[in-house]
Parts: C-alpha cells; sequence; structure tokens
C-alpha cells in the first residue's frame, strides 16, 4: 500500500526535486505568515491584506503567456534557478530593511510583486519539468506528492513561523526563507532529467498562437481552465484570510492564525496523499468536480459555525477537498498536453488557475472590509457548491490517456 501510495519516489531525480522545494516551500511559509501578520498589523486593513495577495499573484496572470514561451524555448532547469535567485534577493531585502526598522507596507507590496514576476517565469518552467522526472503512468501520483511537499510545508512552515516571529521576530522568518533557496537551486543543480527545446525563429507572438490553438482544439479544456479560475478566485479564500478571522472574528494572535493555518495544511495533506494512492483514474473530472463542491461546504460551515473548535473541523476538511480539487486539475491538464508545447499549455492554466487567486483575493478583501469575513466567505463557499455539484451532474469528463 505505501509503494502505490509513493511510487513518483522510484526515481532520483524527482527525490531530489522533492527534497529542495520542500525545504523551499517551507521557507516560503515562514515569510508568509510573518509577512501576512506584519501586513495586517502596520495596516489594520484587510484590503491591504488582500492587496498584498494580488500583487504576490498577478504577475503570473499577466506574463503567464511570455513565461509559457519561454519554458518551451529556453532550459526550464536555467528559468528555475534565475526564479530561485531572484526570490531569495527578495527575501534577505526584506529581512535586511526589517531589522533595521524601516520596513513600510509600500516596501512589502514591491517585494511582493517582484516575487510574483520570478514565480511567473518559474512556475510553467517547474511544472513542465515534472513530468520528465518520472514516467507517464506516475504523473497523477507525483503531482499529488508535489502537492504534499506543498502542504507538509503549509504545517511545518507556520509552526515554525510562528515561533521564530514570536521569540525572534519577522526578520529571522524572511532571513530563513531566503536561506531556503539554496536547498531548491541545489536539487536544479543535481537532476539529470530535462528538456532539450527545438531551435526555431518563430516570433514570440506566434509561438503564444500556437498555444491558444492547441488548447482550442482540446475537448474539455477550455472548459477544465475556466472552472479553475472559478475555483481559485473564491476557493483560495479559505488561505488567505484566515488572519482575518484569527484576529477579527476569534481575537486571538499569531498563535491562533499558526493553528487555523497549520490545520488547513494538515487537511490539504491528507487530500493529497488520498489522490496520490488513488492514482491514475478515468473519473477524475467528476471526482474534480465533486471535491469543489465539498470545498465549498466546507467554507460556508468555517465562516458560519459560532466556534473556533467547530471550525477548526470544517477547515481541517476544506484544506483536504482544495488540495484534493486542485491536483486532480493539474492531473487532467497535464495529461491534455504534449511536452513540445507543454510550457505553453501550464501558462495558459496558470493564467485561470492562479491569476483567479490575486483577483479573488483584491474582490474579496473588499467586501470583508465593508461587510464581514464570515458573510462573505459563506457566499463563496455557497457558489462553489452550486458550481461544483452542476458540473459534477453534467459529467463532462477529460479522457486522460
Amino acid at each position: 500500500m505505501l509503494r502505490r501510495v509513493f511510487t513518483a519516489f522510484e526515481s532520483r531525480d524527482f527525490r531530489l526535486m522533492w527534497a529542495g522545494a520542500c525545504t523551499s516551500s517551507i521557507g516560503t511559509w515562514m515569510q508568509k505568515l510573518a509577512q501576512s501578520w506584519l501586513v495586517l498589523q502596520l495596516s489594520g486593513s484587510a484590503f491591504m491584506l488582500g492587496l498584498d495577495s494580488f500583487l504576490g499573484e498577478i504577475p503570473i496572470f499577466l506574463l503567464a503567456l511570455v513565461a509559457g514561451v519561454a519554458a518551451d524555448r529556453f532550459d526550464r532547469r536555467r528559468l528555475l534557478i534565475y526564479s530561485q535567485l531572484v526570490q531569495m534577493t527578495c527575501a534577505f531585502t526584506l529581512a535586511w530593511m526589517f531589522a533595521l526598522g524601516t520596513v513600510e507596507v509600500w516596501h512589502i507590496l514591491t517585494l511582493s510583486f517582484v516575487v510574483g514576476t520570478a514565480q511567473a517565469f518559474g512556475a510553467p518552467a517547474y511544472q513542465s519539468l515534472l513530468p520528465s522526472l518520472v514516467p507517464r503512468e506516475h504523473l497523477p501520483n507525483a503531482i499529488a506528492m508535489n502537492s504534499i511537499q506543498f502542504n507538509l510545508a503549509r504545517v511545518v512552515g507556520p509552526a515554525l513561523g510562528g515561533l521564530a516571529l514570536a521569540k525572534l521576530g519577522a526578520s529571522w522568518c524572511f532571513g530563513l526563507n531566503g536561506l531556503s533557496y539554496l536547498a531548491v537551486i541545489a536539487s536544479l543543480l543535481l537532476i539529470t532529467a530535462g528538456f532539450v527545446p527545438t531551435p526555431t525563429k518563430e516570433s514570440v507572438g506566434e509561438s503564444m498562437k500556437q498555444g491558444l490553438r492547441f488548447i482550442s482544439k482540446q475537448a474539455g479544456v477550455k472548459m477544465l481552465i475556466a472552472v479553475s479560475f472559478a475555483s481559485t478566485s473564491l476557493g483560495i479564500s479559505i488561505v488567505t484570510f484566515l488572519p482575518v478571522f484569527a484576529k477579527d472574528v476569534y481575537g486571538g494572535d499569531e498563535a491562533t492564525y499558526t493553528l487555523l493555518l497549520t490545520t488547513e495544511a494538515g487537511g490539504a495533506i491528507c487530500g493529497a496523499l488520498l489522490v496520490a494512492f488513488r492514482g491514475k483514474t478515468v473519473r477524475l473530472w467528476r471526482e474534480a468536480m465533486f471535491s469543489l463542491a465539498v470545498l465549498g461546504a466546507c467554507m460556508t460551515g468555517f465562516a458560519l459555525v459560532p466556534s473556533m473548535v467547530m471550525g477548526l473541523v470544517f477547515l481541517f476538511f476544506g484544506g483536504m477537498a482544495l488540495i484534493s480539487c486542485f491536483a486532480m486539475m493539474s492531473s487532467l491538464i497535464q495529461f491534455a498536453a504534449t511536452d513540445e508545447m507543454r510550457g505553453r499549455v501550464m501558462s495558459i492554466y496558470n493564467i485561470a488557475f492562479r491569476g483567479g487567486m490575486p483577483i479573488g483575493s483584491l474582490i474579496t478583501g473588499k467586501l470583508i472590509q465593508d461587510y464581514a469575513a464570515r458573510p462573505v466567505i459563506a457566499g463563496e463557499g455557497a457558489i462553489l457548491v452550486c458550481i461544483g455539484l452542476a458540473l459534477a451532474a453534467y459529467n463532462r469528463r477529460i479522457q486522460a490517456e
């Protein structure tokens, strides 16, 4: 049974990438915890918290097509290394500014945008490199394992970040995050698998058009991209605005926020393990949509229950449903892409998947500021329930042969 869950680890290159990415993700979540709390402290505004998330994610939306072309034209490992170096520099810059006591909200927002720009080029390169690390039949397992490392980091990172923030200060969270990028850079230098791009004289614009034409001819993929946008723009609120629930709804502090974040991440790990165990299935579309409906129901329950203990239960299962849905949708889009087009296909997918996050965060932040966190999150959850159940009933399957 355990072997079935961890089949992707039979690949040495995947093990190296997984370990490096896990270390980097832990550092990222340490910084995310400290940064979210710092923005809320400095500004006292849920809108500014949403704006920080918006600026960190919007470059992925704006630059996705160009980044996808780059992932198909250049060495993907090299692109990833450059992306990690930029993010590492930003983390050290924020640590230095905070240590000097000169950091302001606009500094954090600016660095979030720079980091988002680096991630815009790193994301399609990483997603396109992943299928070359494992056999095709192990790809859903590898995607699930990748989700596990990300969400394991969401448990370990906030726990370490909360401790560092309370005992040492935010500067340590940012500095340790900067150091963590060295692990993923080392792993990228050690792996042997890769994609050798075919030389081309096509313009960037023509390469973008090829990616769009490829997507338009794939049955069901356009719907998958639309659903990805809806699921992330509404569903990511259960993570982004946890500081508001910790501080304003439950009247807590950094420890309360850490507890909420790690509970949601713990559920996400369980969801990823479930997807890894199931592996490749012809019912991926229906199961993804059912998970989306469960996510919406858990968001509504989390927002409306009167006690934090009950809220933690809904939050755990919400995290499980969120990552199950996202992992299955990622598997579906990877199966639809050819290696030569993978960078562009994944970049278009990222426009929807990652682009929905900043837009949703900005709108939700404004709504929470004007009204309150509970009714806004509950309403978004109800919308996801309707979308998930309707599309599961429609049963538009994307073939994964």
